[in-house]
């Protein structure tokens, strides 16, 4: 009987562990799956073209 005692107190243990871990984890906000997909693709669009305009105008300058 104290394996069977020893195994769920080792569940219960990993169970915390596991919460613990993901308690930091970025949530989606409601958002399904490919919503977040979408959203991140637009930002990171966004970003590039942010980055390519600021390439092209110190270009210019020299």
């Amino acid at each position: 009987m104290a394996r069977g005692n020893q195994r769920e107190q080792s569940r219960a243990k990993n169970q915390k562990k596991k919460e613990k871990e993901q308690k930091g984890k970025a949530n989606m906000n409601g958002q399904s799956l490919t919503q977040k997909k979408e959203s991140d693709a637009a930002i990171m669009r966004a970003k590039q073209e942010a980055a390519l305009a600021k390439k092209n105008e110190t270009n210019g300058e020299k």
